[in-house]
């Protein structure tokens, strides 16, 4: 992205909402005539429109071959980041799409995860040297976390249950059990 480029999503360009898709918006792009690209986003895909010397091009992306949706620092090394952008991020760092820019961290992951949540990619963070590493450890599309104690649920099966249970504990047998033989057994019978 060019400096001095207004950014996808930035305050001052009109926000880019996740939940109205699909959407269309102008990004900055170097290679390209007159500097710009044209850009379609939807659920499943997404199209990208641009003129490299007199040549028009449309890109047709599906959403699964994007990396994920990551957050990047703007601004030199040295210096303290000028701004926070969430990125449509590809294998392909020149089709990587811009969606969202601040200079405030203020609603920063609430959009990166929105994003991530309709788009249904990971959730990235991009080291400075560019790297990119996911936040979770997953296996395939499936998060892996640690086991969680299950909850007892207000339903109507749970209602019929009695509650008792849970706070008893089991009997523990003595180790060596009490046996009694050759007695006589008494019954009482009518």
């Amino acid at each position: 992205m060019e400096a001095g480029r207004i950014a996808a999503g930035s305050s001052r360009a009109g926000r880019l909402d996740p939940f109205s898709l699909p959407v269309r918006f102008e990004a900055a792009d170097a290679a390209a005539d007159e500097c710009r690209r044209v850009i379609e986003l939807h659920r499943e895909r997404v199209v990208v429109r641009r003129s490299v010397r007199g040549m028009r091009m449309a890109l047709n992306l599906p959403v699964s071959g994007f990396r994920g949706v990551a957050i990047r620092l703007t601004g030199k090394i040295d210096d303290p980041p000028r701004a926070v952008s969430v990125v449509l991020e590809h294998a392909d760092p020149a089709l990587s799409l811009p969606l969202f820019s601040s200079n405030t961290n203020d609603e920063i992951v609430v959009e990166w995860q929105s994003w991530s949540r309709v788009l249904g990619l990971p959730l990235l963070i991009a080291e400075s040297d560019g790297t990119l590493h996911e936040l979770f450890a997953r296996m395939g599309a499936v998060r892996i976390e640690a086991p969680t104690w299950r909850r007892r649920r207000r339903s109507a099966v749970a209602r019929r249950r009695p509650s008792i249970r849970l706070r008893r504990r089991a009997a523990k047998l003595p180790p060596a059990p009490a046996m009694y033989r050759g007695e006589r057994e008494i019954i009482a019978r009518n």
